[in-house]
Order: C-alpha cells, then sequence, then structure tokens
C-alpha cells in the first residue's frame, strides 16, 4: 500500500440565501481578497497538500478568477444542491485524480475565511491516525437557551460538554465517502455528522473563535478586521 497523502475539499456550492447581498458569500472581497481566496490560500499553506478540490454551483465559473494566484493545485467540480451531494462529488473529483482511500482530506467552508494554518496543522497533529477522524470546535460559552413556538423561553439548556463546530473537518477518504453514501445525510451540515450516523466518534479539537462563518451581512465588518489583522501580522 502506497503512502498516505494530503487532499482538501472546499465547500463553495452554497447559494447564500440569509446573506441578503447580491453577490454570493464566497466572492464578497474583505481586506483586499475574495473570501474563496482566502480559504484557499490557507489550505494552500499547509505542508505536504497534494490537491483542493472546489465544489463549485453548476456551471459557476467565477471561482476562477476570485483566486488571486491559481495554483495547479486548485481545481473544481460542480456541487449539488445538499452539501452532502457536493462533498460527494469533490471526493469523487478527487479520486479521478488519484486520490485513493487511504489518503486523508480536509473538508472546509469557503466562507471561513479567518482560518490559521496553525490551526489546521493542530488539528492533523491531534487526530493522527484516529480511524474516526476529527474537527476544529469551540466549546460553547454562552448561556444556551430553548423557546417554545411563540419565541418564549421554554427551558435553560447546559453548555456542558456542548461544543461549536467549526472546519476544516479532518477524515480518512474513503471512510468519508463511505458514510456520505451510506448515512441519512442530504440534510446533514456537516460531515462529522455523516461520520456520526455510521458509529463514528471524531475527535474535537479546540480551534480560534474568530474562525466565524460568514453567514449574514452582519458579518462582513468584523471578518474584514479580522483577515486584516491576519494579513498585516504575515507582513511584520
Amino acid at each position: 500500500m502506497s503512502a498516505s497523502r494530503l487532499w482538501a475539499v472546499v465547500a463553495a456550492a452554497g447559494k447564500s440565501e440569509r446573506m441578503g447581498e447580491a453577490v454570493a458569500k464566497q466572492y464578497q472581497r474583505l481586506a483586499g481578497r475574495c473570501v474563496l481566496d482566502w480559504s484557499v490560500q490557507a489550505l494552500l499553506s499547509v505542508k505536504g497538500i497534494a490537491g483542493i478540490m472546489i465544489a463549485h454551483p453548476p456551471g459557476d465559473v467565477q471561482w476562477q478568477t476570485a483566486l488571486r494566484d491559481r495554483s495547479p493545485l486548485v481545481n473544481g467540480c460542480a456541487g449539488g444542491a445538499t452539501r452532502a451531494q457536493s462533498v460527494r462529488s469533490a471526493l469523487a473529483a478527487l479520486q479521478a485524480q488519484g486520490a485513493e482511500s487511504q489518503d486523508w482530506v480536509l473538508v472546509h467552508d469557503a466562507a471561513r475565511p479567518a482560518v490559521r494554518r496553525a490551526d489546521i496543522e493542530q488539528l492533523m497533529a491531534s487526530v493522527g491516525n484516529h480511524p474516526d477522524g476529527g474537527l476544529l470546535a469551540v466549546p460553547v460559552r454562552d448561556t444556551l437557551k430553548r423557546s417554545d413556538a411563540n419565541a418564549c423561553v421554554e427551558a435553560t439548556v447546559s453548555r456542558a460538554h456542548l461544543w461549536q463546530a467549526l472546519t476544516p473537518q479532518y477524515f480518512p477518504l474513503g471512510r468519508l465517502a463511505q458514510a456520505l453514501a451510506q448515512s441519512n445525510a442530504e440534510q446533514l451540515t456537516d460531515e462529522a455528522s455523516a461520520m456520526e450516523q455510521i458509529g463514528a466518534r471524531p475527535r474535537l479539537v479546540t480551534g480560534r473563535a474568530d474562525n466565524t462563518k460568514l453567514t449574514t451581512s452582519a458579518d462582513i465588518a468584523w471578518l474584514a478586521f479580522t483577515l486584516g489583522n491576519q494579513a498585516a501580522a504575515e507582513d511584520g
């Protein structure tokens, strides 16, 4: 068996319906660069990356011009109507390029542009060869309330042992493909959930709270500030 390699998938096929903006969130410009470009460059900075597959909306070609410096390691494929379909398509495209079942894959949201290489490397080091993989996450810090149908408090939910899932998420490629094929994954919002449905217990690795997902217009200013600070620190 050949040595395992490292690949990445960038989920970028969403419709950005919650953004309320004319430009899809992956193509918003923050701190001088497109959101998609920030996310892709973070993955490209990881040592040993063999290739990155961007799952983009069918028929979309804007992803190519959104990247400031197009690397030959970066390719695209048409995503699907759901996240699970998009990631399945990207995994199949990577396998067509030579990725094998024993390889490992990082799955990242295009809309999380502030992820840091150090966090990605910490994720990979912490997971090691754990067959169930793992994901970046942060412990829930705020008080949680469950509401009734009238938006009134029904109960306070204990935050003990609760984590907020982030990306990237990191799994053996073949096992993730199996999980997405076998589980009821169409409405799932992350890959760890698909792994859980086949009995896996992915490892939680503490990430940074500023690895924020661009979801609404209110997130734009905060992420632009965060990315600007990151760029200034790198230049300094």
